[in-house]
């Protein structure tokens, strides 16, 4: 990402919160690195530099700021000005690829030679693969260690060391002490309203406002499955399972510009993947701002934009959550296939054991394996949908990341339309909630039809509607989001009606 020093140097100078997450300043004389509304005196012109990332600042030998802590400033998408190949690594990253693997497993797994993965990463953010996932493992400590009274060992594990000793040898090296006494400069503070449970890790994330909190929640509660989720007084709950390990997690928003996630999982090694999902099922990688100036340069979509200026892309918690849905949701309501999924859930998702339950959540979601070897004839849907919920099941026991981000927009979607019963509509529905395509865009959608129906009624084909959307790449998922709240929740996005090989 190209940063003109003068703009960045007058954007520290006022402490623009725009800049937040999109850039970060490092200081010569001090060998720190803080974020542009970092409230220490601003330092000369000459003694600063500009990284578009902690990375990039740190693999350029600074630390972090201990003052406006860089490890709560949003993380704003996909490392903008990276490449499709570098987001793509960036998120299997984020979901723990380097954690147990190297960088050549990780550059297999995106389509390229580990050379070229390392080339393209120092290209675009500045620092390597192992030096992001290291920076990533030391800004989350840091988060824990501020915000959490977890003891050290577990801060270490729950970050992603593979050891205490490592854990401490990596913050004498960056901050010259041990990682206690970072805890010892601030006094742990309860964040306002409804207290976590006394077993969970309760942490904040930040992202860039706008946010249309309501209406992330209106979208999430009603599809939200029965035993599974429960929305309730502006807090989203939900039951999550990794590993075969069960847990639950509550989401709700504190301030303006961050979240707060309270986890209670029995294995402290997951919390980084179950934060990396939380970031994706609630889009907080996105930045409104420029996303809405693509879209408002369409007179239609302008108004939608203007009233809705924080809306996201709601993701998925997990591929073959999100694929069961949009396998249940084809020619039905969004109601209906919400109770599809909750009798699916009741006749074949894991229950919780007591120590885990909470209001309204009582079964985690049914693994691949267990969907996959399930008798599911007795659900009330057609036989052809059923086999195609059988096959996706199967297809992603087989091949546990058959739904990660891994290809292309293109190349994931021919994938998917492979597989029994997945047309064009649901594998870009797929595309846009599970893998967080921002391109992403379900042209056969009746309600997108609908909603840019001209005043006489006549609806634009798939074909125009498609032709049309190009002027609103790359972020044609959040067009079509607008399209769909500005007809409010009745409508159900779904695909139009086409014949469908059994």
């Amino acid at each position: 990402m190209d940063l003109d020093p003068d703009a960045c140097y007058r954007a520290i100078q006022t402490r623009d919160a725009r800049f937040d997450g999109r850039l970060f300043v490092a200081v010569r004389t001090t060998g720190i690195y803080c974020r542009p509304v970092c409230p220490a005196r601003t330092p000369k012109r000459e003694n600063v530099t500009f990284h578009a990332n902690a990375a990039s600042a740190e693999a350029a030998g600074y630390r972090a700021c201990l003052r406006c802590r860089p490890e709560t400033s949003p993380q704003l998408g996909a490392w903008n000005g990276a490449s499709n190949t570098v987001s793509r690594a960036l998120r299997l990253i984020e979901a723990g690829a380097l954690d147990d693997g190297d960088v050549e497993a990780l550059a297999e797994r995106v389509g390229v030679g580990g050379r070229q993965l390392r080339r393209l990463f120092v290209q675009h953010l500045g620092a390597s693969p192992l030096g992001v996932a290291q920076t990533r493992r030391v800004l989350l400590a840091k988060q824990l260690i501020h915000e959490t009274d977890l003891p050290m060992a577990q801060v270490a594990l729950a970050a992603g060391f593979g050891s205490v000793r490592r854990f401490n040898e990596t913050f004498q090296q960056l901050y010259d002490r041990p990682p206690a006494a970072l805890r010892r400069r601030k006094a742990i503070a309860a964040s306002p309203g409804e207290t976590p449970p006394a077993d969970a890790i309760a942490l904040t994330l930040r992202y860039r406002p706008p946010y249309d909190w309501d209406g992330m929640l209106a979208f999430l509660a009603m599809r939200a499955i029965p035993g599974v989720e429960v929305v309730r007084d502006g807090v989203y709950r939900r039951t999550i399972a990794l590993d075969g390990a069960v847990g639950t997690l509550a989401v709700r928003p504190i301030g303006d510009d961050r979240l707060e996630v309270a986890v209670r999982f029995p294995r402290p090694s997951a919390l980084p993947r179950i934060l990396a999902r939380v970031r994706g099922v609630f889009d907080l990688s996105a930045d409104p701002v420029q996303i809405g100036q693509v879209l408002s340069r369409d007179p239609d979509l302008a108004p939608m934009v203007a009233a809705r200026p924080g809306l996201r892309v709601p993701g998925a918690w997990d591929g073959l959550e999100l694929a069961v849905r949009a396998i249940l949701g084809q020619q039905i309501t969004v109601v209906a296939a919400r109770k599809l999924a909750g009798d699916l859930v009741a006749s074949h998702g894991e229950p919780l054991a007591p120590a885990w339950v909470e209001a309204g959540l009582t079964h985690a979601f049914p693994s691949a394996e267990r969907l996959a070897a399930a008798d599911l004839s007795d659900m009330k849907m057609p036989g052809a949908r059923i086999r195609c919920l059988s096959a996706m099941a199967q297809a992603l026991a087989d091949d546990p990341g058959l739904l990660a981000p891994t290809a292309g927009l293109d190349e994931t979607v021919r994938r998917l339309r492979v597989l029994p019963g997945i047309g064009e509509w649901t594998a870009q529905y797929i595309a846009m909630r599970q893998l967080r395509e921002p391109d992403a865009f379900p042209a056969a959608d009746v309600a997108l039809m609908r909603a840019l129906a001209d005043a006489d009624g006549l609806r634009p084909t798939a074909e125009q509607l498609l032709a049309r959307a190009e002027a609103w790449r790359p972020w044609r998922a959040y067009a079509a989001l607008h399209l769909w709240a500005s007809l409010g929740d009745a409508p159900a996005p779904r695909a139009a009606k086409v014949k469908r090989a059994a």
